[in-house]
């Protein structure tokens, strides 16, 4: 009895200087580390679906942010920042700090973050779906340019960023690491029909892009997105706006896709 009684009290004395040594954040992060494990959604990138960005993180950063800008020539500004996972989103707004900002609680002590977005794309309440558009880009709050400050929070603890089920790296400064979005890849787009023969299908909305396919004829296709690229002129048009495909997963010009507007009504931008 008297060992047990001397075991209890040495373990009382072990947990208090665990307390003083780590500190409670540190102590909870331990104490949800396997089951943060468990618990996390399948996270996904907070931009569209093909898009390149590279990210950074700021050592004076309070929890374990990235910060994302764009790496595959597009503007990042304004670009519709997305969903990482299904749950139900927050606005808030804060003038000296993060500006417009999302939070999106995910269930199971998950929440993210999204700060400095140019504007808000759902109501303060609303369920969203994984790849769907919250907000834009922005520098809103203290900002010095166009960015996605994102975060990932387990119970309240910041926890490093994990995207498919991988880690990402923390590097002091942009264009060392980049990502690629499979964010909203699998949606089921905007049917068109494509009209012309041998018309390439380009990794981006560059003339100088890579060929990723070719359509050898009028072709039935989905559109994901459209963005403003280089000013294409053929078969008598002109139109600098470039239409996503999502089976052939890459651009073509809206000149030939089967519509008379120059940008496609409905389709949202990429």
């Amino acid at each position: 009895m008297r060992f047990r009684r001397l075991w209890a009290v040495a373990a009382a004395v072990l947990c208090t200087l665990a307390g003083l040594l780590l500190g409670p954040a540190q102590l909870s992060a331990a104490a949800t580390s396997g089951a943060t494990l468990a618990a996390a959604p399948n996270f996904k990138a907070p931009y569209p679906c093909g898009q390149k960005w590279t990210y950074s993180h700021h050592a004076a950063e309070v929890r374990r942010a990235l910060d994302f800008v764009r790496a595959d020539g597009g503007t990042t500004n304004g670009t519709p920042v997305l969903a990482s996972a299904a749950g139900t989103a927050y606005r808030s707004y804060e003038a000296n700090g993060a500006g417009n900002y999302l939070s999106i609680e995910h269930g199971g002590g998950w929440r993210t973050y999204y700060f400095h977005l140019g504007s808000f794309s759902v109501a303060n309440g609303a369920s969203v779906a994984q790849g769907q558009q919250i907000g834009t880009t922005g520098s809103t709050g203290n900002s010095s340019g166009a960015h996605i400050h994102y975060e990932q929070l387990y119970n309240g603890v910041g926890q490093n960023i994990v995207i498919n089920g991988s880690g990402l790296a923390y590097p002091g400064s942009y264009n060392q690491y980049s990502l690629t979005s499979d964010n909203a890849c699998g949606g089921a787009g905007t049917p068109f029909m494509t009209w012309g023969s041998g018309i390439r299908v380009r990794s981006d909305a560059r003339l100088s892009a890579p060929v990723v396919t070719t359509l050898s004829g009028p072709t039935s296709v989905r559109v994901l997105c459209q963005k403003q690229g280089d000013t294409v002129n053929a078969e008598g048009y002109t139109n600098n706006w470039w239409s996503k495909l999502r089976d052939q997963n890459g651009f073509i010009s809206n000149i030939y896709i089967d519509h008379p507007s120059a940008k496609l009504p409905d389709v949202p931008l990429c």
